[in-house]
C-alpha cells in the first residue's frame, strides 16, 4: 500500500540526489558518472546495512534517502550512455572506465557494508 509520507519523501530526497549528480556530472564529466555510481553504491549499502536492516530510522526516511537520494544521484542509464559515446568516438579509456564503475562501485558497495557493521558494533556496545 502506497504511504503518502513515503512517497513524499522520495520526491524531496530526489530533488536533491538529481540536483547533485547533474552538478557533478557539469563539472566533472565521465569522472562525475563514476564518482557518483561509486559513491552512490557505498551511501545505499550503508544505509541498507545500518539503518534498513536494523530498523533505526521511520520507514519514511529509509525509503527517502535510499529510493529518493541514492536512485537519482547514481546514474546506470548515464553510464550507458558515456560507454556508448566512447565507443562511436572511439575514445581511450573505455576498459577503464566500464571496470572501475562496475568493479569499483562492487568495492564501494562491499566497503559501505564495512563501514555500517562497525557502526553497528559500537552502538552494541
Amino acid at each position: 500500500m502506497f504511504k503518502a509520507q513515503n512517497i513524499i519523501s522520495i520526491g524531496v530526497f530526489a530533488f536533491f540526489g538529481g540536483t547533485l549528480r547533474y552538478l557533478l556530472g557539469e563539472w566533472l564529466s565521465y569522472n562525475g558518472t563514476i564518482l557518483v555510481n561509486l559513491s552512490g553504491s557505498f551511501l545505499l549499502a550503508l544505509l541498507t546495512y545500518y539503518a534498513i536492516a536494523n530498523n533505526r530510522w521511520p520507514e519514511w526516511l529509509t525509503v527517502g534517502l535510499g529510493t529518493g537520494f541514492v536512485g537519482s544521484y547514481t546514474t546506470f542509464s548515464t553510464f550507458n550512455i558515456d560507454m556508448l559515446k566512447m565507443i562511436t568516438q572511439n575514445q581511450a579509456g573505455l576498459l577503464s572506465y566500464f571496470l572501475t564503475t562496475v568493479i569499483g562501485g562492487l568495492g564501494c558497495a562491499f566497503l559501505g557494508y564495512l563501514v555500517a557493521k562497525q557502526f553497528n558494533k559500537r552502538e552494541q556496545r
